[in-house]
């Protein structure tokens, strides 16, 4: 296990003046629908990204990761308009982003560090807040969560191209430890539910495909403009106005409206909706199950909310589906689901700690079965809920 202070030491000849972290999140329920201002459901983990730091006075930003070989530079005051296609597009977005509001006069030089394999957990909202933190601190900027949310998820809309919505931030600077975040992403409005004494304990357990993907080259884009298009084509088929596509999603329809102009979209639209209205349900109904402290019905609601990402949402490699099925059918995992996307990264599995160890177990051999090539990247990790990112 490296160490990101000794790490910093050995490459900058000084301790690092600090250190911002922000941790990864789970979506248990809620998959897909957040970029169509849908109602999601998520908690921070107890695992994230680190990046020790000190500033730099002339301005430079100089990046090197732990995860990735490239290390990046570049100026505060001359970020590229266009992006440079490597891991540090985040960040320069997001100086491009903070400066829109702010005087940036202060860089930063630091190390940068992932606990966990890339891909499902929000890695790069997670990289991206982490960042902002430290530059933020040394540019003396103090922002509120909503602005450190929205600057995040600029980043990736603008500068990097990604149509995400703002779960993955929102989950993680809001989380608290042993709650449920549940968020409207059309008001921002937000519910912590504390976890009920009642509620049987279980554990979080991010099951590695040994894939990783980016979300820019994945199918995950199409996937949000056939959401839009099918909103689109519903307003127009209703007789409703509309402005840019862009500015269209799903939450803009009804869902009995949904009901009366489904047999008039392309079956590939009307799928997306469909997973669409089903989740909005199921995130409802997972809420109440989660208040009620019934962790086996909150569980079955995932793996439905699972489902319908594999049938109506067409998302899921065959590696992923695999490991989804191997949930269902192993004894001491309540719900389970792709975590993030769904295109390659991870699984998340709720699981009663009584069997964890051996549901691990059979569930790795039996992947590992189908998959040995994959066998020196494939993990798993077990987790906690955890607090989301302070600064």
């Amino acid at each position: 296990m490296i160490n990101l202070k000794d790490k910093f030491i050995e490459i900058y000849k000084h301790a690092p003046e600090g250190v911002a972290f922000c941790p990864y999140r789970v979506c248990p329920i809620g998959a897909h629908i957040d970029h169509q201002l849908g109602i999601v459901t998520g908690y921070a983990i107890d695992k994230g990204v680190s990046f020790a730091y000190s500033p730099k006075k002339n301005g430079v930003v100089e990046l090197i990761s732990l995860n990735f070989d490239k290390r990046a530079q570049f100026h505060i005051n001359a970020v590229p308009d266009e992006k440079q296609n490597d891991w540090a597009d985040l960040l320069r977005g997001a100086v491009k982003e903070l400066t829109e509001k702010y005087t940036l006069t202060t860089g930063v030089c630091g190390v940068i560090k992932g606990d966990l394999p890339i891909g499902g957990l929000s890695s790069s909202a997670a990289v991206t807040i982490a960042f902002l933190i430290a530059l933020c601190r040394v540019n003396g900027i103090k922002l509120t969560e909503h602005e450190m949310i929205l600057t995040a998820k600029a980043a990736e809309n603008r500068y990097v191209g990604v149509s995400c919505g703002k779960l993955d931030q929102s989950t993680e600077i809001y989380s608290k430890k042993d709650c449920l975040l549940y968020l409207d992403t059309k008001d921002d409005s937000f519910e912590l539910i504390k976890k009920p004494e009642n509620m049987k304990p279980f554990d979080t357990v991010i099951i590695f495909s040994g894939l990783e993907r980016s979300l820019a080259q994945s199918g995950f884009n199409v996937r949000v403009d056939e959401c839009r298009a099918a909103a689109y084509a519903m307003k127009a088929f209703a007789g409703e106005k509309y402005g840019k596509f862009e500015n269209t999603c799903l939450r803009d329809v009804e869902k009995e409206d949904f009901e009366r102009l489904k047999d008039r979209l392309p079956e590939s639209w009307r799928m997306r909706a469909e997973h669409f209205y089903g989740e909005m349900s199921r995130v409802k109904e997972g809420a109440e199950a989660w208040r009620a402290g019934d962790i086996e019905k909150f569980g079955q609601i995932c793996f439905e909310s699972g489902r319908s990402s594999i049938e109506n949402y067409k998302t899921g490699s065959s590696e992923l589906i695999k490991i989804y099925d191997l949930m269902t059918e192993t004894d001491g995992v309540y719900g389970g689901r792709f975590s993030g996307a769904g295109f390659k990264g991870c699984c998340l599995a709720l699981t009663d700690p009584r069997y964890t160890e051996n549901a691990v177990r059979k569930m790795s051999e039996k992947y590992l079965a189908d998959f040995p090539h994959l066998k020196d990247k494939f993990s798993v990790h077990v987790c906690k809920s955890a607090n989301g990112a302070e600064f």
